[in-house]
Parts: structure tokens; C-alpha cells; sequence
């Protein structure tokens, strides 16, 4: 295996890392945002095209350390 075949892999993998974390900020922004308005979970789950529960497993501790309580359906 060459060097190329072998960097080019990690090199994907890196710029998919690289671009995964200012877009993870500006989810979690969006969604606390969204949830202080009153929005709830499903709301935020079909605007983010996810299920409720990802979106609860995804940032209910933070939220609940930020204070946020989102209202139920």
C-alpha cells in the first residue's frame, strides 16, 4: 500500500472531524436557543431532521447543566 492510499483515508477522516465541531457549536447554540424560546423536543427534532430521542441523547446534560428545561410536546 502506498502512502497515498493510506493518507488519503486519514486526511477525509481528518477534514470530516475538522468541520464535524464548529457545526456541533452551532447545533448545540440552535437548540438551546430553541428550547429557552418554548419550542420541545419534537419540534426541534423535525426542524434538525432527527428523532426526539436523538436529539435527548444528544443534548439533554448539557442542557440540563445550562439550566434549560424544555417543555414537554
Amino acid at each position: 500500500m502506498s502512502a497515498e492510499e493510506t493518507s488519503a483515508p486519514a486526511d477525509g477522516l481528518a477534514a470530516v472531524a475538522a468541520l464535524r465541531r464548529p457545526a456541533d457549536r452551532l447545533e448545540y447554540s440552535a437548540v438551546e436557543r430553541a428550547l429557552r424560546a418554548g419550542w420541545s423536543r419534537p419540534r426541534v427534532a423535525e426542524a434538525l431532521a432527527v428523532t426526539r430521542q436523538a436529539v435527548h441523547k444528544k443534548h439533554a446534560k448539557r442542557l440540563t447543566t445550562a439550566g434549560v428545561q424544555p417543555r414537554r410536546r
